[in-house]
């Protein structure tokens, strides 16, 4: 029943947690659909997560939208600026690639980083990713969205939860499953007294004293797969 209350959850717009596994990074990510964001979400993200308030995408948006990895953009200036060759990310202790495209602010923030300027950038780009999951709108991104910015974007991998299955994957896999617009905002949980990701058993203290829903990424990958996507 979690994987159906978790679904619940993500339609009304309430932060959730996921754990994607032991094996991976083994870490739990605040989760809470893009559209919804306010303020209120990015205080708790950056208060009781710590980590990087990201937005994950699906790949199908990210094309409509014209998004890059940011390793092409590094391959394409590599010619040019030679530290982006030998910095390559090709040693990622629990991956084979990077999920992270270009960063964003929208044109109406002012520095682009307080609680009230992250969650405007956040929501636009869920409405913008909706009007992307039908068709082309690049000229429409430039509009609204200057580059860089204090929104990192995640692309899911192409053919979800089958080459990857990071948090990026898992989340955009869970809206899927809650027929929701496939644009999400995560954010890591750190441990301030082990200066390291918080443990998952902590992370489901945490959902318990605050009524929220905890989910293993072996749930999604379950019913993601059961449903044929």
């Amino acid at each position: 029943m979690s994987i159906e209350k978790a679904i619940q959850a993500m339609r009304e717009g309430k932060p959730i947690l996921i754990h994607d596994s032991a094996g991976r990074e083994n870490e739990v990510d605040i989760a809470i659909r893009a559209d919804a964001v306010q303020p209120r979400h990015v205080a708790l993200m950056r208060r009781d997560g710590g980590g990087l308030i990201c937005v994950a995408i699906h790949p199908k948006i990210s094309k409509n939208l014209g998004l890059p990895y940011i390793q092409e953009v590094y391959e394409a200036a590599s010619s040019k600026f030679k530290v982006l060759s030998s910095a390559r990310a090709n040693d990622i202790p629990y991956d084979e690639r990077s999920a992270f495209s270009i960063s964003v602010n929208h044109r109406k923030t002012f520095t682009g980083v307080t609680d009230i300027d992250r969650a405007l950038t956040i929501s636009e780009l869920g409405k913008l990713g909706a009007r992307a999951m039908g068709s082309s709108v690049t000229d429409g991104f430039g509009k609204d969205f200057r580059s860089p910015g204090h929104v990192p974007l995640l692309i899911a991998v192409d053919g979800i939860l089958k080459k990857r299955k990071g948090h990026t994957e898992l989340v955009v896999a869970l809206a899927e499953l809650a027929e929701i617009t496939p644009v999400v905002a995560i954010c890591e949980m750190l441990d301030s007294n082990t200066n390291r990701a918080l443990s998952k058993d902590d992370a489901m203290k945490y959902a318990e004293a605050h009524g929220l829903e905890f989910l293993e990424g072996s749930e999604i990958i379950r019913a993601y797969m059961k449903e044929g996507a």
